[in-house]
């Protein structure tokens, strides 16, 4: 089977297995342990991973703190400001928009957006849903859905005339488009590993310390690890991987073969088939790993359930007892239908052209034998 499910997750890079192994085995040590040379050389091993990180968004190596994941970072920046009011939109991930609904239910002021056709959120929206009580902004910069890619540049502008923290979810964007925090207006950003060739359970929150304090709190308590934000043992070689999958990231050459066969994949599929529709904005506009469309005239869940070859994802939340169209997709105004017959296609810097070609022929074939 091919996989083609890069969204959802990537394979590790053997460049980053190769750099975490001696981390399981002979440099076992816990990064918190002051007092010998295994525990010396696990925190040389942390702050060197942590300035790779630093040096993917060109920021300093104190604004980085380790988290398990994104959801984790993204609860720690949502939920560490206590006091608050939130703005957010309807096509963010669930752990933004569950944490958000959850704060709703506790009487915070919640206001969450629409978004247009593409998926994208309106700076002057934002401005609008600003009042006096709001304290955190948070927009992704790359929908996980569709690869729409957020305008943050001009939000974040509004949130600093306006006094308001700004959180982006940057997890999709990191290693296919640049992220650099020099000329990227956010306040804290989250990011995570197992998205960029990097191992699953490590990731991280930027929480940016060249203005007025931002006032986190952790969300829970023990040995004060992570400047006081996030307390537990690091995963070491988890760490490390992480930091070498930073070093692979961001290279605009593979950026650019990965839109080329996207690109390749979507025109096949359309000489093909009839009756496809793309979900977002133009291929040019989204992120270079990115296809999601709908197919018409087909069952959704047997689309799903047909295709042998090729790993890919629904646009569409499913449950074996009650299938449910994406929310994203919702948002952007798509019929429940089509909805339910979406195919997300996430590219990675390892996949090449006879997959694609595999892909298309099995597309094709499934969507030819549904229709017949």
């Amino acid at each position: 089977m091919i996989y083609i499910d890069n969204h959802a997750t990537t394979r590790v890079a053997p460049e980053v297995l190769a750099a975490m192994l001696p981390y399981f085995t002979e440099e076992y040590g816990n990064a918190a342990s002051v007092n010998h040379a295994f525990g010396w050389r696990a925190a040389e091993a942390v702050e060197r991973a942590r300035a790779q990180v630093a040096r993917l968004l060109n920021c300093p190596t104190e604004w980085i703190v380790f988290t398990s994941g994104a959801t984790e970072a993204n609860n720690l920046a949502i939920k560490g400001l206590r006091r608050m009011g939130l703005v957010t939109n309807a096509a963010e991930h669930p752990s933004v928009l569950d944490v958000a609904k959850r704060l709703k239910r506790q009487r915070v002021d919640v206001t969450i957006l629409p978004v247009d056709r593409d998926a994208r959120v309106d700076p002057q929206q934002v401005a609008d849903a600003i009042k006096p009580e709001t304290a955190l902004v948070s927009v992704m910069l790359a929908n996980n859905e569709v690869g729409t890619i957020n305008p943050l540049t001009e939000i974040g502008h509004i949130c600093r005339e306006r006094g308001v923290l700004l959180h982006c979810d940057a997890v999709q964007a990191v290693g296919k488009i640049p992220v650099d925090l020099q000329q990227l207006p956010v306040d804290l950003l989250s990011l995570s590993a197992h998205k960029c060739h990097g191992p699953k359970g490590v990731g991280a929150l930027i929480v940016r310390r060249d203005g007025p304090r931002i006032p986190l709190e952790p969300l829970f308590d023990g040995g004060g690890h992570e400047q006081h934000l996030r307390s537990g043992t690091l995963p070491v070689p988890l760490v490390v991987g992480f930091g070498v999958a930073c070093e692979l990231a961001n290279d605009a050459v593979v950026s650019a073969q990965m839109a080329t066969l996207r690109d390749r994949l979507w025109q096949r599929l359309q000489s093909e088939l009839e009756g496809l529709s793309l979900n977002g904005p133009s291929l040019a506009e989204r992120l270079p790993n990115n296809l999601n469309f709908s197919v018409a005239g087909v069952d959704g869940e047997a689309l799903m359930s047909s295709l042998k070859e090729i790993a890919v994802s629904s646009g569409s939340a499913c449950s074996t007892v009650e299938p449910e169209p994406s929310h994203v997709l919702r948002a952007m105004g798509v019929n429940d239908s089509l909805s339910r017959a979406s195919l997300r296609f996430g590219l990675s810097r390892y996949t090449i052209e006879a997959e694609i070609d595999v892909a298309v022929a099995e597309v094709v074939r499934v969507v030819r034998q549904l229709r017949a």
